[in-house]
């Protein structure tokens, strides 16, 4: 490669962004889990702190909202993480505490506003 093609390239790969320009921001999207009653409170509390890394406190208000509104927002981040922590909750297993518990609880993802 002859010297002249690779400053070409090298000028090319270092070219600056046009300035006062911010890089724009990915949309957010909220990790909802939805209540149902075949989970207790301390699967919630345990599931929040294993896949959120939420304290017992944290966790337990989480699963009182759920309880009381019918849903809960977990976390609120890219679409891609959103994704991954809505399939690691419909993973997580029946509670063991509930002979109810057939399975996971549900959670959705919605766009934040």
């Amino acid at each position: 490669m002859s010297n002249a093609s690779a400053s070409a390239v090298v000028e090319e790969v270092t070219q600056e962004k046009e300035p006062g320009k911010k890089p724009k921001r990915q949309p957010r999207y909220h990790v909802i889990l939805w209540d149902d009653p075949e989970h207790t409170y301390d699967y919630v509390i345990r599931m929040m702190k294993d896949l959120f890394h939420m304290t017992d406190t944290a966790g337990r208000k989480l699963a009182e909202q759920v309880d009381k509104t019918g849903r809960a927002i977990c976390l609120t981040t890219t679409m891609e993480l959103a994704e991954l922590k809505r399939d690691q909750i419909k993973a997580y297993g029946a509670d063991p505490m509930s002979m109810k518990s057939k399975g996971s609880m549900y959670a959705s993802i919605e766009q934040a506003p």
